[in-house]
């Protein structure tokens, strides 16, 4: 069984090398398997893509793809699909925390008919933020119905022949894999594998990118904000006509009392904030729009190595 391991790499120059090298070594103890690895560069800052021909030059087994600038590890993974040749795609990252023995659990699993197959890793030894942020991303996806229940995700992870097949169809220049899956089958696993330190360096994501990743899992494939928008802005409308009932009965019964002008700037300041915020999730859905109707790319490739077929001038 050919077996297609794609690494998206961002400054990974110091690491990427001993990952690809552990990928070798544990294929050679499982010779049923044949290996092809797709290194896509993320447009590094550092020399990630001379690591990346350094590699290739010694295993024609090994693509390079180097992206004209950095996209996300999301749109990095979107470039490697044209060049998987495997029965199966591996997913890992680029800093050596996914030991490559756990390549064969996740594909074992696959084979036993499920399409997308996520490591579950029992300690994780990212920073404190990172596991933060990354269980309240699962609680969003989760919520607007962008990932499966009771299924662990992450970065390391197997798709099935039909899985890769059916992302070729998928064009939209703001990428949520996983919602997009999550539309096509519902035949996901978990497998536990460990989890390690880095080699080298520190993660490369940053608030900004997160902030970027959770607008996609809210706002692809998914109406519910816009349906919790509608809700909260009858749930305001009931509360101010319950507050408009009570100052007229207030009125009526105590003809004296006024009203005054703080209760009256304050609700006036709620509900332009209500109105404002609902325009803003409105505005973010029409430029989404926008920006899928004219064509803006997923990626660019500037260029490709050890692929003859799609190797660019």
């Amino acid at each position: 069984m050919l077996i297609s391991v794609v690494i998206p790499c961002y400054r990974s120059e110091k690491t990427i090398e001993a990952v690809v090298d552990e990928i070798r070594a544990e294929f050679s103890m499982h010779p049923e398997h044949q290996y092809q690895i797709v290194l896509v560069n993320d447009g590094s800052p550092d020399n990630t893509f001379g690591a990346i021909s350094r590699i290739c030059e010694t295993d024609r087994r090994v693509t390079g793809v180097d992206l004209s600038r950095n996209y996300g590890q999301a749109s990095a993974k979107m470039a490697s699909l044209p060049y998987i040749k495997g029965d199966a795609a591996v997913f890992m990252d680029d800093d050596g925390q996914h030991p490559a023995s756990g390549i064969f659990a996740l594909v074992d699993k696959v084979q036993e008919g499920y399409d997308v197959v996520y490591a579950k890793f029992p300690q994780k030894k990212h920073s404190l933020f990172k596991r933060v942020t990354s269980k309240l991303h699962h609680a969003v996806s989760v919520w607007a119905g962008n990932a499966p229940r009771g299924i662990a995700g992450s970065s390391f992870l197997a798709y099935s022949g039909f899985v890769i097949k059916a992302l070729h169809d998928y064009k939209s220049p703001f990428v949520s894999i996983g919602g997009y899956l999550n539309r096509i089958t519902s035949k996901f696993a978990n497998v536990e594998i460990d989890h390690r330190a880095r080699l080298a360096g520190e993660s490369g994501y940053t608030l900004k990118k997160l902030v970027n990743l959770w607008m996609n899992t809210v706002t692809n494939f998914s109406i519910v904000p816009l349906r919790l928008t509608s809700a909260f802005g009858a749930f305001c409308s009931f509360i101010g006509f319950l507050l408009g009932l009570i100052v007229v009965i207030r009125k009526l019964i105590h003809p004296n009392i006024s009203a005054g002008y703080s209760s009256t700037i304050a609700a006036l300041f709620f509900i332009g904030g209500v109105i404002m915020l609902m325009l803003g999730l409105l505005g973010e859905y029409i430029g989404r729009i926008y920006m899928t109707v004219s064509s803006a790319p997923q990626y660019a490739v500037r260029s490709v190595l050890n692929d003859e077929e799609r190797k660019l001038d």
